[in-house]
């Protein structure tokens, strides 16, 4: 697929009326402005193309959803006006996640471990915005504000979980589709007291934002499982974030590479 076809794939499901498309072939990416909201985004196509690759038609469907829960957004923000009453959570994001906004503002971000990064979310009901600098004097707050109502919010969240059980390991999925399920993370309590129940050594996954895996890994086994897992949500996810699962040990998380064929595992450096 070249540049040219994929612009007018996305013209054909992105339907809006609204919408002004600029196409610069030379650069190799695509301006899509809303002409009410006076607002739009910047699209790089090659990277949509190498998504496209291994995923085929979800590459697609990812990026159709994404530009369209940005600009829904948008809409909303205007509508509604910045509150600075406005729920705020924080939201977990790979390293190679861009540090800036299209237009150059830094987003509000702190650092975590060496594959993730937080970054900060206004919640807008079905979707959310990351927050930026050049937000901050609407929301009335400062990034370490923003930072510490985040940190709070994420404790209110829900930490209802699925069990299963593989080769006598136990696998623990926290999937409520809210947009943050990557998010509780962070919420050091929910950890400290899986730990107290964990028999085993105890893993926790990020590998993309809508679902957050811990397990009790009993035996080599499950660190195979654990990989086999882990991979196969990265790969599957909307937005994803690590392949790598981290050991969590003393209140710290521990980067992992897990080498199948030998179920050797090799730590990465305590954070």
């Amino acid at each position: 697929m070249k540049s040219k076809e994929l612009v007018e794939i996305l013209k054909e499901r992105l339907t809006s009326k609204h919408f002004q498309w600029d196409f610069d072939q030379e650069a190799d990416k695509l301006r899509l402005d809303h002409t009410v909201l006076k607002k739009g985004m910047e699209i790089s196509l090659p990277e949509i193309l190498s998504k496209y690759k291994q995923k085929q038609e979800k590459a697609i469907d990812e990026v159709v959803y994404t530009i369209a829960a940005t600009f829904r957004a948008m809409e909303k923000e205007q509508a509604k006006g910045f509150q600075s009453e406005a729920t705020v959570y924080p939201v977990i994001r790979s390293t190679s996640f861009s540090e800036k906004t299209a237009a150059g503002h830094a987003f509000i971000t702190k650092e975590h471990t060496a594959e993730t990064r937080i970054y900060y979310a206004l919640d807008l009901g079905e979707t959310y915005r990351l927050i930026d600098e050049s937000m901050l004097e609407d929301l009335k707050k400062t990034a370490e504000e923003i930072k510490e109502v985040a940190l709070f919010n994420v404790r209110s969240l829900s930490t209802k979980m699925k069990k299963d059980e593989v080769a006598g390991n136990l696998f623990y999925f926290v999937n409520n589709n809210d947009g943050y399920d990557a998010s509780r993370i962070l919420n050091e309590a929910f950890l400290k007291d899986m730990s107290s129940k964990i028999e085993g050594d105890m893993t926790v996954s990020v590998p993309h934002q809508d679902v957050l895996i811990i397990g009790d890994i009993r035996n080599k086994t499950g660190y195979d499982v654990l990989a086999q897992m882990t991979m196969q949500f990265f790969t599957n996810g909307i937005v994803p974030i690590t392949s790598l699962s981290f050991v969590y040990e003393n209140d710290h998380l521990e980067p992992i590479f897990i080498m199948a064929k030998n179920r050797v595992t090799e730590k990465k450096g305590k954070e």
